[in-house]
């Protein structure tokens, strides 16, 4: 098993400083990958979180922390694909891979934020077609000595190079969404389904409806890479709130991903919700000097 850790880079903080550092200490203290978040505007539900406070762009935070670091994966927890131009976001996806050694991974939504969708100019209706049509694209962009493409939004075609290639052939893109549609677009177009955590019960009923849709892609089941991002609090004693998989003391932790870990999870991405900096310190350190050691213990 392994783990990641989500930045704060949406939650307002006003030094960025800070925040990079935190995803630096992810790497000193063992953590696998390093995460982050991706809105352009603060509107709806972030607006009502941040007003007019930071929320530093996603891959331009990445880079930074990739400059810094020297094992740590680089993930998005996850890229609203309706949002961006895909020919524009291959490129920048690629630079990083190169530039960081071939450690991106890369995962994906349509998003939710209709208003969001409409400011910049996006059809909040065909976002999920929209988001279909950036994947082939980067695919193909990424794959091909000439590339070309023929869809509803884009269409190019064998007059152009591209470059740089990612360092990695494929580079992984997770389909982040609980909805019967992003697991079908997992199935369809991804290398795995990046969910956010629920019950023990909820999720493996789910990775079986995953497994189907897979095999009905004529596609190996066991090829999908499940990577769920759980909200983790770490408790001194029984007596706190344990009522999510990932909120509970060490041991209770530890026998949560054991759980996952059976059902195929191959990575729990750590969230900490919240700018209280001090809190989010005492998580990261004591899941990763509490928890992580019992579940490598077995």
């Amino acid at each position: 098993m392994k783990f990641g850790y989500v930045t704060p880079q949406n939650w307002g903080i006003e030094e960025p400083e800070d925040v990079v550092d935190l995803a630096v200490r992810a790497e000193e203290l063992g953590y696998d990958s390093v995460w982050v978040n991706h809105h352009i505007l603060n509107v709806g539900y972030i607006y009502d979180r941040l007003q007019d406070r930071p929320y530093y762009d996603a891959l331009t935070f990445l880079t930074w922390v990739a400059a810094l670091t020297e094992r740590v994966r680089l993930g998005t927890t996850v890229l609203v694909l309706p949002y961006l131009n895909p020919l524009v976001l291959a490129k920048s996806v690629a630079t990083l891979d190169v530039l960081s050694g071939g450690r991106v991974t890369l995962g994906v939504g349509v998003g939710m934020l209709r208003e969001e969708n409409e400011a910049l100019g996006s059809d909040f209706r065909t976002r999920g077609a929209y988001a279909d049509e950036s994947i082939e694209i980067m695919r193909e962009l990424w794959t091909s000595e000439d590339p070309q493409y023929s869809g509803r939004f884009f269409e190019f075609g064998g007059n152009f190079k591209f470059s740089p290639k990612p360092a990695q052939s494929p580079l992984p893109i997770l389909i982040g969404g609980m909805s019967r549609a992003a697991m079908r677009r997992s199935a369809k177009l991804g290398d795995g389904w990046h969910p956010n955590s629920g019950s023990i019960e909820d999720m493996s009923a789910q990775f079986q409806i995953l497994r189907e849709m897979w095999s009905e892609h004529g596609r190996n089941p066991d090829d999908a890479q499940l990577v769920v991002r759980c909200e983790v609090d770490v408790l001194d004693s029984e007596s706190g709130d344990s009522s999510t998989p990932m909120i509970g003391t060490p041991g209770q932790l530890a026998q949560a991903v054991s759980e996952y870990e059976r059902l195929g999870v191959s990575e729990i991405v750590l969230g900490i919700s919240t700018n209280d900096l001090d809190r989010i310190r005492r998580i990261q350190e004591s899941f990763a000097e509490k928890v992580i050691p019992l579940v490598r213990e077995g």
